[in-house]
């Protein structure tokens, strides 16, 4: 009998590949299908579930499901030890199916039941060593998402004023009412809290209590995208107001978590951080109207970020489960091809020439570039793409450099076959897809005209970001640690602003104590006085007259009547 892993594997890639040349084929043509499949019949009313199948939807799957199998094969080693192998592959393949009902649904009622069972399965996930960590790691996670989750709720209930829920049909409707602003603005905020922009950026860093290769899948191209799809499937619904909000929110978490993976030691946050932040630049090109550039920056994106993931869970898993970068070092001298595999996602992720990531990357920045907007925003955007090019270097000059910090006891090789032929399946992706995707994705060229000085922007806050990486990171027995020496600074700032600390003890701590001063004042208080208690004494005080009057009912009976014979006579 097949191995789970191989069954699934083999499956994935199939159905990845067909879909991929599918959607080549949607494109060349120009085809949009809607599959509608009758559920039943209630009163004359069809409940009908709706499929939309475009090139869009097609060519994220194929990404979505071709991660997975690179995912579910790199497992099998990954996960060698674990008694219930088979448990995770199934919930992993319930997350993979989660994330296709969203992607194919055109209905508010079915993409809820994808965007929950993401929510449900990223829980299961999150929580699946079982101590305390992953559980307080799951719940944030859980309760952010729910956030959301309500939402989109709402946004279902205000669809009713259209008679369905089939949105696609309704995008352009914001210029003639209010009703669709609203569910827009809805579906942001559901977006927001799924994609962790700020103020709900703390789950994401958190979600590390996972296994790494759940990390590499959410990370990429489920359930952290699925905020971007979303946005990018109602882009024709956005106001002027909206854009510009989200524009500022989401270069301030670009910002943000740019510069916080910048103080963080912990290898999974670091890359979790950089996810933060590209999400942070889908949003930003969102934002600008730019809705298929987001699309293409979030495909090259799964790409990269997924190999990147593989790569540190190699690594962690080489090092006995060790995830602190001052641990390491010297790692090229034992583990060469996951080293090289890594420098080849790192280079892509900042943008270096002719790697995937520099297609979308800089075609962002042209484009943005081209638009009319403040000094801050340009600022903030150049600023973001320098600090990824900072952390990325730190990284290697951590990892990569020197001598092996770890025990010497330990011998690391690169004995684990299966991960590297894994990582090697998404490592020719990572090169080619970049060129291959611009050419599919747009059927015209974008026309820049820029000056020479901000065409090279990119270029030069690259060679200054390498330039920071390498002094912040630096430590030698003659140069102080800079993130040493601002101990505090750097403490806020990997913290990323305090989020977190008040995105659980702010959201935690003040409900309880409130509740705990209801329950003593109020619930076990002054209402069981006046309430409850004050009832059943009144009530048994008068149910014992009763009752005494019940048992001696004759006696009664014959002095009532003496009395009333009295009051007669008088």
């Amino acid at each position: 009998m097949m191995n789970i892993c191989l069954r699934y594997y083999v499956f994935f890639l199939v159905l990845s590949v067909s879909l991929f040349l599918s959607s080549v084929w949607f494109i060349n043509q120009d085809l949009v299908y809607f599959i509608e499949y009758e559920l039943l019949l209630l009163n004359s009313t069809p409940i009908v579930m709706t499929i939309l199948i475009d090139w869009m939807s097609l060519l994220f799957m194929s990404f979505v499901l071709f991660i997975s199998a690179a995912v579910i094969w790199y497992s099998k080693e990954y996960m060698e030890g674990d008694f219930n192998l088979d448990r995770f592959i199934l919930l992993v393949v319930m997350f993979v199916f989660s994330m296709m009902l969203l992607i194919i649904s055109p209905n508010l009622i079915s993409i809820l039941l994808g965007w929950d069972g993401l929510g449900l399965v990223s829980y299961c996930l999150v929580i699946y060593y079982q101590n305390v960590k992953s559980l307080n790691a799951g719940m944030i996670t859980a309760l952010t998402n729910r956030i959301g989750d309500v939402a989109l709720l709402m946004a279902i209930a205000w669809m009713l004023n259209y008679g369905s829920w089939n949105y696609v049909f309704y995008l352009e409707e914001v210029k003639m009412d209010s009703y669709m602003k609203i569910i827009t603005s809805l579906v942001i905020l559901a977006a927001m809290t799924k994609s962790a922009q700020i103020p709900f950026s703390s789950w994401l860093p958190a979600a590390m209590a996972a296994p790494t290769p759940v990390s590499s899948l959410v990370h990429s191209s489920t359930l952290v995208t699925a905020g971007v799809f979303l946005l990018i499937r109602f882009n024709y619904s956005m106001t002027e107001e909206m854009l510009l909000i989200l524009l500022f929110i989401s270069s301030m978490t670009m910002f943000m978590s740019s510069l916080g993976a910048n103080f963080e030691f912990d290898l999974k946050k670091i890359i979790a951080l950089s996810t933060l932040s590209q999400l942070g630049l889908m949003m930003v090109t969102l934002s600008l109207g730019e809705y298929k550039l987001a699309f293409f920056h979030l495909l090259t994106h799964a790409l990269f970020k997924a190999l990147l993931f593989m790569c540190a869970g190699n690594i962690i898993h080489s090092m006995m489960n060790c995830q602190d970068i001052r641990f390491m070092g010297g790692l090229v001298q034992s583990l060469p091809l996951t080293c090289v595999y890594m420098n080849i996602c790192n280079l892509s992720l900042c943008g270096i020439p002719f790697l995937s990531g520099f297609y979308s990357k800089d075609l962002i920045a042209e484009v943005m570039s081209m638009n009319y907007l403040n000094i801050y925003i340009y600022l903030i955007f150049f600023i973001s793409i320098g600090l990824t090019v900072s952390y990325s270097f730190r990284l290697v000059y951590y990892l990569f450099v020197g001598e092996l910090n770890f025990s010497s006891l330990v011998a690391l090789s690169e004995k684990s076959l299966i991960m590297l032929k894994s990582m090697g399946l998404l490592i020719f992706l990572v090169v080619i897809m970049g060129s291959v995707l611009s050419w599919v994705m747009f059927d015209s060229f974008y026309l820049i005209v820029l000056p020479f000085s901000m065409k090279i922007m990119t270029l030069i806050m690259i060679f200054l970001g390498m330039m920071v990486g390498y002094l912040m990171a630096k430590f030698t027995l003659i140069s102080s640690n800079l993130s040493l020496k601002y101990i505090n600074l750097s403490n806020y700032l990997s913290g990323m602003w305090n989020m977190p600390i008040l995105s659980t003890l702010g959201v935690n701590f003040y409900p309880i104590v409130l509740g705990n001063f209801y329950v003593k004042s109020l619930d076990q208080g002054w209402t069981e006085y006046f309430g409850s208690q004050n009832l059943y004494n009144f009530f048994r005080y008068n149910a014992k007259i009763f009752q005494f009057i019940f048992s001696n009912n004759i006696k009664l009976f014959f002095m009532l009547t003496v009395i009333f014979l009295l009051f007669m006579m008088f």
